[in-house]
């Protein structure tokens, strides 16, 4: 790999965006690709090469708390400008003035390799910039009032990606110079008299734009399935998803029987291909009588989040004849959400009977079903 020893070389991310066209509420950047958000993952991918003397994150007024919270370790954050070129005057403007190459990139593409950074950083250095390009694969046609007019030649198109790499004292004259708005900053240092030049891309470096985008971000799902039934006996507490329900009579068994919650860890675990709660938590441990369940899901959760997984849908489901249950699933639900570290509106839970049929049908007992997916 090139070494760029004695170069004292910037990054700019761009993070000032709102994302309107993936539909989310939210900035897009804010989004999560399994326990990271967009942000961190672009961030992050400059700040691991170690070849930055300055990390400059641009962000609106409204994100920048949140976006300094998760990146601020690594970077520094100002607040951006109400257009894309706007946000790059301001961010070279912060960057120390003997800086000797910067790279400027968006940051809706978190997939960014060291390689990309390292070949536009290299031909910045030889040529005085380094824009990553992939050749055009469909064909391009030019068309008016929704006609075709005309096929320009794909071989001399395509695509370019960030991060573009400049020299700092060209790119800083080029915006000084050139009043418009530009979709990327090889078009501003073009108009300016300087040359582009073009290095390598990959396909794999998609920038985030569109809903479609969004979907599948994560490297892959696992889902995993968890059953349990405990049999009610009188002088014990009933407690279901970490709410204890006034009752007759209680869950038999050597932790609080959250038959529940229960159901909810083996899911977990199975997602996540760890042991279930028989093996981690066994009933043979005296370290385990009477313990709330709701100890153990947080246990399992971290146990989750240590194999870099997220929950992203839970479904439960409680079998009873009594108690009625109906009223408290706002309750339950909510329980488990604040025990998983979610949104309410990631976790489902309906009751059922039996129609009188088995131990859950005449009364005895109370059994759980959970299904979970998991985002990496």
């Amino acid at each position: 790999m090139k070494c760029f020893d004695g170069l004292k070389i910037a990054a700019i991310v761009l993070c000032a965006g709102k994302g309107e066209r993936t539909g989310l509420p939210y900035n897009k950047l804010l989004h999560r690709i399994g326990v990271k958000t967009v942000a961190e993952k672009t961030v992050e991918a400059f700040a691991e090469t170690r070849l930055f003397s300055e990390i400059v994150c641009t962000a609106s007024e409204s994100d920048i708390d949140e976006i300094n919270s998760l990146v601020g370790s690594v970077a520094s954050v100002c607040v951006g400008g109400e257009t894309r070129t706007d946000s790059v005057k301001t961010a070279l403007a912060s960057l120390s003035s003997d800086t000797d190459i910067v790279l400027i990139h968006d940051g809706a593409r978190p997939f960014v390799s060291e390689k990309i950074i390292r070949d536009v950083i290299g031909s910045a250095a030889k040529f005085g910039s380094g824009i990553p390009a992939v050749a055009v694969v469909d064909s391009v046609k030019e068309i008016k009032d929704d006609k075709i007019v005309g096929s320009p030649d794909r071989s001399s198109l395509v695509n370019v990606q960030t991060p573009q790499a400049f020299s700092y004292r060209e790119i800083v004259d080029a915006y000084s110079r050139i009043d418009r708005i530009a979709t990327d900053d090889s078009e501003i240092y073009r108009l300016a008299g300087y040359t582009p030049r073009i290095t390598a891309g990959e396909y794999t470096n998609r920038k985030i734009t569109t809903a479609a985008d969004i979907f599948g971000l994560s490297d892959g799902y696992k889902i995993g399935f968890g059953y349990d039934v405990h049999r009610l006996v009188a002088d014990r507490r009933l407690i279901l998803g970490g709410v204890e329900i006034a009752y007759e009579k209680g869950l038999l068994g050597h932790s609080d029987a959250d038959v529940l919650t229960h159901a909810v860890m083996d899911a977990l675990l199975g997602g996540a291909g760890l042991p279930d709660i028989g093996v981690l938590f066994p009933d043979t441990d005296p370290a385990y009588e009477g313990i709330s369940s709701m100890v153990l899901l947080s246990r399992v959760t971290e146990l989750v989040k240590e194999k870099d997984m997220r929950v992203l849908g839970l479904s439960c489901t409680v079998m009873a004849e009594r108690p009625k249950l109906a009223k408290l699933i706002p309750s339950i639900r909510s329980s488990l959400a604040d025990a998983l570290g979610v949104s309410t509106d990631v976790v489902n839970v309906s009751a059922t009977t039996t129609e009188k049929l088995g131990i859950v049908g005449d009364g005895a007992g109370i059994a759980s079903a959970a299904c979970v997916l998991l985002g990496l």
